[in-house]
């Protein structure tokens, strides 16, 4: 059996490796052969970014690929990799490809398409998934009681007191959740949500409600239109895609509460930029947070700076000391379910 693990700078080959060493791979009778690449592995942390940027934003088909790549993918059984991209030139050569175990909830960086083709499958992990849904919690706080907006005009050397939310303001519980996307991150948010007693409404059509009992989560589950009208606080979860893109624009914005927030802590391309400024510029919405942008870093011009009913973060929901080490890990036990049982919440449906 061949295994092919490519590492890079943040997801060492090394660590995958350790963890592929005790995946019960079905095939995994003799000689586990593995095939070691390395995608940008040399660079410095922050020089990565760049490269992570550029995946996310033009896919696998437009980077670089590792050298000799091409020739080891004729013969290899399942592919490790954590965001190094996975082209179709790649699969295509790939006759014997079953699995590839990706280390990241974002998918950017692989050929979906030719990958349902082929029929080849796909496993995924939310390595940063609990951070993520801290930090999502985090953001409502911060928004609807402006806690980073007080913090901001103290250090300005103001004791600010008044908020263009005033009107609006009361204790989290006193809020409708709604969300958009109820993959793992979102039901950790509900999760949380349940806890503090707030009522959490949600829109996915491709969940299986059941399940979501059957895991004690508390949710109303309402068509998307019903979502956004009783939404208090609408966060975003979705995975950016075609179908995904600019979801929320001026149409769904215009039927929200006027009280209402939006947070996303998914990707800045499910939000329309234009229509969400035009929104908090004349209040038809009370705020806004975010923690991505349509341009990393975020430009010295952006209208969104000029604005008093927003709060910004640089793309760190997810930015734990632990996250990214332990994904590999978290792959492996993820794989293993899947091929003990066959099932795995984990597994890519592809459309």
């Amino acid at each position: 059996m061949k295994l092919i693990v490519i590492g890079d700078t943040l997801v060492s080959s090394k660590t995958l490796i350790d963890a592929a060493k005790d995946i019960n791979f079905p095939e995994k009778t003799g000689d586990l052969e593995i095939k070691t690449f390395e995608w940008f592995s040399d660079l410095k942390k922050e020089q990565f970014q760049e490269k992570i940027l550029e995946i996310e934003k033009n896919g696998p088909e437009k980077v670089a690929i590792p050298d000799g790549i091409i020739e080891e993918m004729k013969d290899a059984d399942y592919v490790l990799v954590h965001i190094a991209p996975i082209s179709k030139k790649m699969l295509e050569v790939a006759t014997k490809l079953k699995l590839i175990g990706t280390c990241r909830g974002g998918l950017e960086h692989i050929a979906l398409d030719t990958m349902k083709e082929k029929n080849i499958k796909l496993i995924h992990v939310i390595r940063n998934a609990e951070p993520v849904a801290d930090f999502t919690l985090g953001l409502m706080f911060t928004e609807t009681r402006n806690i980073a907006r007080a913090h901001y005009e103290i250090k300005k050397g103001n004791w600010r007191k008044s908020f263009s939310n005033d009107e609006y303001k009361t204790v989290l519980a006193n809020h409708t959740v709604g969300l958009i996307g109820l993959g793992y991150i979102g039901k950790l948010v509900a999760k949380r949500l349940n806890a503090l007693g707030v009522k959490v409404i949600a829109y996915d059509p491709f969940i299986d409600k059941s399940k979501i009992t059957a895991e004690g989560l508390v949710i109303d589950f309402l068509d998307f239109d019903e979502v956004i009208k009783q939404s208090d606080i609408l966060s975003l979860h979705m995975r950016l895609t075609p179908e995904t893109e600019n979801m929320i624009n001026k149409d769904v914005i215009n039927n929200m509460k006027p009280n209402s927030y939006i947070i996303n802590t998914a990707r800045a391309g499910v939000l329309n930029k234009n229509d969400l400024i035009d929104a908090l510029k004349n209040k038809r919405i009370a705020g806004a947070a975010l923690d991505v942008s349509w341009v990393e870093p975020i430009e010295e011009n952006d209208p969104l700076l000029d604005l008093d009913n927003i709060t910004l973060t640089t793309h760190i929901a997810g930015d734990t000391v632990d996250a990214i080490p332990r994904a590999p890990y978290l792959l492996k036990n993820v794989l293993n379910d899947y091929f003990k049982t066959g099932f795995s919440d984990m597994l890519i449906k592809f459309k």
